[in-house]
């Protein structure tokens, strides 16, 4: 009966252990090696929780003497997304989008491009680590993209749209692209 007890008391431990365990998340280099620019959605929206999530990612980018001087419009009425972002010959990936952020940044500020840049990225890691997919689209320094947006968007003059970032339930699956070019690199000198 002794025996029993202890097999059934490992079963139980075991059985509980398992139930315990959480799958396992990607690593972070695991995100950065996988993400790819998905430009196709199912047209799902994006849940609220997810969205502070990719922006509290991109509020923790490095900034030049903490400035922070990233500002973003998160866009999520697919009515206003058509509407703003859906015109012209590359609207394919805001018309299937869950939700848009455009990245932001108080232009005044020295390093402003650099900071909201770095914002940007991990706005783009984060979506692709919660299953997201996003895709930086130009907007600064291109004056006839960022000027409807301000516009549309009663964004303030001192404040200039960087990038537009739609994000989604991927409704594509490409391979990540290998950048790796040791040609690229000097060690030591030039």
């Amino acid at each position: 009966m002794r025996k029993i007890r202890i097999v059934l008391a490992i079963i139980a431990t075991v059985f509980i252990a398992g139930c315990k365990q959480q799958p396992s998340e990607p690593s972070a280099l695991d995100v950065i090696m996988t993400r790819t620019s998905i430009r196709s959605f199912t047209g799902d929206p994006v849940s609220h929780e997810d969205l502070e999530t990719i922006l509290k990612a991109g509020m923790a980018a490095p900034t030049a003497m903490n400035n922070q001087p990233w500002r973003f419009v998160v866009v999520t009425e697919k009515k206003k997304i058509a509407s703003v972002f859906g015109q012209g010959p590359r609207s394919g990936a805001f018309t299937t989008a869950g939700a848009v952020i455009v990245v932001c940044g108080q232009s005044e500020q020295m390093f402003w491009y650099e900071d909201c840049s770095a914002a940007a990225e991990n706005i783009l890691l984060a979506a692709h680590a919660l299953g997201l997919g996003a895709v930086w689209t130009a907007g600064y320094p291109a004056q006839e993209r960022i000027a409807p947006i301000q516009t549309a968007l009663n964004i303030p003059e001192n404040v200039t749209p960087l990038c537009i970032i739609p994000i989604g339930v991927p409704a594509e699956n490409p391979e990540p692209k290998d950048k790796w070019k040791p040609e690229n690199i000097h060690w030591e000198k030039w």
